[in-house]
């Protein structure tokens, strides 16, 4: 009777955490697909410079208790501060090109052109962390990484030819942004891989934001600080993409992954681009042909391959990435 109640329990237990991994990894995938909406909203109000040090710095704000509290009940990692000036630097990169790209070119092929994230991170990977080589070389994730290459490409090269030198623009930037945030994942991978990832992102937040506000400062228009002149609608804006995206995001995002892992959580949040296209379409009247649609989910079954893909004797592909959604 004690064993029949204990796993009953046990079960009542993993049904619990599943469905709140299921509802976190719901709130995190349509939170992450109305952001890139916002950033182009304000890219009319607001420069990218200046956009980054607030949001970021609101964020900052947000997750500083996580760091007070592990301070004070003395779970702060020694040399932590330190093992997260790398990835901050990344991240620092990889939010100055994001942002600045939806001053360019619209949501949808932003989107779509950060996919190619899974391609630098595998490059990376193959040098800084030889323990995913087997993974890399495996035929599914090749195969994967080929269809993704090739479903990609008709989306992001696809769009209305007189726009082409802006998109041309858009895109680079975009795909810097996947470089950026791609090199993120695998140095948080590399050096922050013993420390918990909300302490861990804690802290790279705080560190991210002073890099992102000393760079509002200097390049933001009036070094930022029109901000608090701009209607209650822009703000409320600002606001909410910041809270979205950078300080709810990430709590939901980690409570996916610990609930329903790593592959199914990124394999969901592949589906952001199609989202945001659609989002993009009725806003921004941004359109894609059917052929590109098509394209794009091709790619998406690539990104499937590569993010179930095995090597010999090893567990599925667990590289740290970001989905770039902030």
């Amino acid at each position: 009777m004690i064993g029949t109640i204990a796993s009953t329990a046990s079960a009542a237990t993993r049904r619990l955490g599943l469905s709140t991994g299921v509802i976190c990894l719901t709130l995190t995938l349509a939170g992450w697909s109305t952001v890139p909406l916002f950033l182009r909203h304000l890219s009319q109000h607001v420069d990218f410079w200046t956009n980054n040090g607030w949001r970021y710095g609101a964020s900052a704000i947000f997750w500083l208790p996580a760091i007070v509290w592990a301070a004070r009940k003395n779970r702060l990692p020694a040399g932590i501060w330190r093992a997260a000036i790398i990835p901050s630097l990344a991240n620092i990169g990889g939010q100055a090109a994001f942002t600045a790209a939806f001053h360019e070119m619209n949501p949808g092929l932003v989107t779509f052109g950060l996919r190619t994230q899974l391609i630098w991170v595998a490059l990376g990977a193959w040098f800084l962390v030889p323990t995913e080589r087997p993974i890399i070389a495996s035929k599914r994730y090749l195969i994967g990484a080929g269809i993704l290459l090739a479903g990609l490409l008709p989306v992001l090269l696809g769009g209305d030819m007189s726009m082409s030198e802006i998109n041309a623009k858009g895109l680079t930037l975009s795909i810097l942004c996947a470089i950026g945030y791609g090199m993120y994942g695998l140095s948080v991978r590399r050096l922050m891989h013993n420390h918990h990832p909300v302490i861990a992102f804690a802290v790279i937040c705080q560190l991210t934001a002073v890099g992102l506000i000393v760079l509002m400062f200097f390049f933001g228009r009036d070094h930022g600080m029109y901000v608090p002149q701009l209607s209650g609608t822009v703000l409320a804006a600002l606001g909410i993409s910041a809270f979205i995206g950078i300080a709810a995001g990430h709590v939901f995002y980690y409570i996916s992954i610990a609930r329903i892992g790593v592959v199914i959580t990124s394999g969901v949040l592949q589906l952001q681009p199609f989202l945001v296209s659609a989002g993009s379409f009725f806003i921004f009247g941004e359109f894609f042909a059917w052929w590109q649609w098509a394209a794009g989910a091709v790619a998406l079954g690539g990104a499937y391959l590569m993010l179930t893909a095995k090597g010999s004797g090893s567990k599925q592909i667990t590289m740290a990435s970001t989905e770039g959604s902030d």
